[in-house]
């Protein structure tokens, strides 16, 4: 089939209603009848409940319902979580605090009320007794014997151990000429979905259905769920993902408060509404990162890698969301990044503390171990007098050499590594900016530039790794007119696949992607599907469709060839019709074979009436997208700033259905991922309170903050699945993080630093600049 849309840059589909403000989301939603859920959260960190007195709010005018931990844990379920590992304690946690609280901003008490302002009066109305208790919020001290127990149940404070070695690590590093070792900090991080969460609910009758809108990735997964904490039949709940303003992984989940709506639905017979509140986001929404590594790597004095050991700690917070104790496993999976790795040592212990659960943050575990591996790398480079680009080419991969086996344990599908890091150094003119570099040093002046050459894991992914399946679904419909209608179980929020899978059938059908409409989030239209996050709704998602595509196509070819009397195989698909192969001349139009499959006057014997095809795609392996970043700052003499001048990003996910699309999820990515390295962090303090509560505490980037973007990519198709793709929604995120710092530690190189923990905030460089003498 001649490519007309896929591989082009069109506009988004979903655009005109985002810019105009016509697009619906859960606050959107107004009905008859209709309350306001509020939430009275722990002010402690840790903390027995002694009495909680609900009178006083009970007793405010406009107020429907209140509800506490023991009326919840005696009518639902506990809050989900998938994923185990051997040995593993998993914290039970209900819709309500149950005689203890764990976290600053856990519910303890939920009231139902005629507008939101009522609500939230009466929640602040409600008496709580507290006896508090030590916090413990340090990972490394919650690990120690005699730390506060967070758990009576459990003997300490250790969730679980993980661990592998491939390869005989002790010959490695016994065998090595250079041994370098860093303990890198991945600090805790909050998601900040510029739409915080929000959900409503209603029964509604006659057919006693749950009705529930939420601001979810995983509309199926969610249904399954709700249905199971709140006792209703799975088949009368139906779940709908409407506009959803943003996710990161964050709505990756099952929580405590889509469960209390659904609940208090039911109890009062009204439909009933919450809205997350931006300082009940940051406080009770997951959090991500929050892991410490401690890395060290031997190598040949050539620089080639013999192995890697790294101990992982991983701050899992309180309680288990839905994927807390997997996420950080991932880490050890794509720990050898880029390189050839013959040996490797992984342990982790994920440790439970006083704070919200950390969960999946875009990029989800694989972040942490490009910035481990790749700030190794660069302070193996600085130990070896190496250029940083040069150790990296040394120990890549050969492209002739995938699928290649990691010491990770995973099957990388297929790359060309060199490929990205030669035109990444190329656009960025590396050797130009080498010099430039020296005399501004020359002149005192702290010019750096960092490189990240990453790997990470895409397109979640086969069912025998997941927790609730790696599989998706497509359902594709031409409708008698010869419009196409494509229903997906991906759950698409931003990432755009109503236009991409409408130019994927389009070129497959002949059409024009106007004639195509892509409907998904609504679990009582949709096939059951999993779902979006890990960048695999148009790896997985995308390839099902296709699939149902290609069902569709042999039937139309079929019926085409019995109207032109002739074969099936001689049929081929043109814009507009299907014609007859070798130049004949004879084709019929399109619409006029859709129409003979309704009209089903004169079909092949063994053809059905009708032209819709469901069909479930199973990858055999996930897919593995690359690339190189190169970031270039300069240091500020009196402020310490970090500026960054350069940023050069060439990324290779595979196939790429609309360059528009790649870019714009790379530009998101780069600035979350420089985020993380110069300005966010979530703090609490030694007693558990967070302190960047709010957007005025926790620092998010603006736009003066980045140059512009200067964009590249190679094209290295994946044999995962027939379309080639891999997935780019967290590249950037994954590849910007640690060529910034690398940026920051090349730029103080002359003042003999080696590492700096992030955020890089200017007071850190400024210390160093005026504390330490340049060399």
């Amino acid at each position: 089939m001649t490519q007309r849309y896929v591989g082009q840059a069109l506009k988004r589909k979903e655009d005109p209603r985002l810019v105009s403000g016509t697009s619906s989301y859960v606050d959107d939603i107004s009905m008859p009848g209709m309350l306001h859920m509020a939430i009275t959260r722990s002010i402690h960190a840790h903390a027995r409940i002694k009495r909680i007195d609900i009178s006083k709010a009970q007793r405010l005018p406009g107020v429907h319902a209140v509800i506490t931990g023991e009326e919840v844990a005696a009518n639902c379920g506990p809050v989900p979580s998938a994923g185990e590992i051997p040995n593993m304690k998993r914290p039970q946690r209900y819709l309500l605090a149950v005689s203890k609280v764990r976290f600053v901003g856990e519910p303890i008490a939920a009231v139902v009320a005629a507008d939101k302002y009522i609500a939230r009066d009466a929640a602040d109305f409600i008496e709580i007794e507290y006896e508090p208790l030590p916090a413990v919020v340090n990972p490394e001290k919650a690990m120690q014997p005699g730390s506060p127990r967070l758990y009576d149940e459990f003997s300490d404070n250790v969730s679980y151990h993980f661990g592998f070695e491939s390869g005989n690590t002790e010959e490695a590093f016994k065998s090595a000429n250079v041994v370098v070792k860093e303990r890198f900090i991945n600090q805790r991080l909050a998601p900040i979905a510029m739409e915080t969460r929000g959900a409503v609910a209603t029964l509604q009758m006659p057919d006693n259905e749950l009705v529930i809108w939420s601001s979810t990735q995983i509309p199926h997964l969610l249904r399954t769920q709700l249905a199971l904490m709140v006792r209703v039949p799975e088949n009368r709940m139906r779940v709908i993902a409407p506009e959803v303003g943003g996710g990161f992984g964050s709505k990756l989940n099952v929580y405590a408060e889509e469960g209390l709506v659904a609940y208090l639905a039911k109890k009062t017979g009204h439909p009933v509404k919450w809205i997350e509140s931006r300082r009940e986001n940051i406080a009770a929404t997951i959090h991500g990162r929050d892991q410490i590594d401690d890395v060290e790597l031997a190598l040949k004095k050539d620089g080639t890698i013999l192995g890697m050991r790294v101990k992982s700690i991983a701050d899992l917070g309180a309680y288990f969301q839905l994927l807390t104790p997997i996420i950080p496993t991932l880490t050890g999976l794509l720990a050898p990044g880029a390189y050839k790795v013959p040996a490797l040592k992984f342990d982790q212990v994920g440790v439970l503390t006083n704070k919200m659960a950390t969960d999946a943050y875009r990029g989800a575990g694989r972040p942490e171990a490009t910035y481990l591996i790749e700030r190794i790398m660069d302070v193996a480079a600085q130990k070896l007098k190496l250029d940083p680009a040069e150790l990296r080419r040394r120990n890549f991969p050969r492209p002739n050499e995938f699928p290649y086996k990691t010491s990770g344990g995973v099957i990388y599908d297929s790359a060309d590594y060199e490929k990205a890091l030669d035109r990444a150094l190329e656009l960025a003119d590396y050797k130009g900016l080498r010099l430039k570099q020296a005399e501004l040093w020359k002149q005192g002046k702290y010019m750096g530039i960092g490189l990240s050459s990453y790997v990470e894991i895409c397109a979640m992914g086969p069912s025998t790794a997941m927790p609730a399946g790696g599989w998706e679904s497509g359902t594709v419909r031409i409708e008698p007119s010869g419009k196409v209608t494509v229903l997906t179980g991906a759950s698409p929020h931003g990432q755009g696949q109503e236009t991409s899978f409408a130019q994927i059938a389009a070129d497959e059908l002949g059409i024009t992607p106007d004639d195509v409409v892509v409907i998904h989030g609504d679990t009582a239209r949709i096939p059951y599907g999993i779902g979006t996050f890990g960048s695999r709704a148009t790896a997985v998602g995308g390839t099902a469709m296709f699939l149902a595509i290609q069902d569709l196509k042999e039937k139309m070819k079929k019926i085409a060839a019995h109207l032109l009397e002739t074969t099936p195989d001689k049929m081929e698909f043109s814009p507009g019709k299907l014609v007859v192969k070798g130049g004949s001349g004879r084709s019929i139009n399109y619409t006029e074979v859709v129409g003979a499959a309704y009209m089903a006057r004169n079909l092949p014997p063994g053809v059905e009436p009708g032209l819709e095809a469901t069909r479930f795609f199973e990858p055999s392996n996930f897919t593995f997208p690359f690339g190189t970043h190169v970031c270039v700052v300069e240091l500020d003499w009196e402020t310490g700033e970090p500026k960054i001048t350069k940023y050069v990003a060439v990324d290779d996910c595979g196939n790429v259905i609309n360059p528009l699309l790649v870019e714009g999820q790379v530009h998101g990515g780069i600035v979350q991922g420089v985020a993380q390295a110069l300005h966010e962090e979530v703090v609490y303090d030694e007693n558990g309170q967070l302190l960047t509560g709010s957007l005025m505490d926790y620092a998010l980037p603006r736009a003066h903050d980045f140059p512009e973007f200067e964009l590249d990519r190679t094209v290295t198709p994946s044999p995962v699945n027939p379309l080639g793709v891999k997935g780019v929604g967290e590249a950037g995120t994954i590849g910007s993080t640690p060529a910034v710092v690398n940026a920051v530690v090349d730029a103080l190189a002359p003042f003999g630093v080696t590492h700096i923990d992030m955020p890089v905030r200017s007071e850190k460089v400024w210390k160093i600049l005026k504390g330490r003498k340049a060399s």
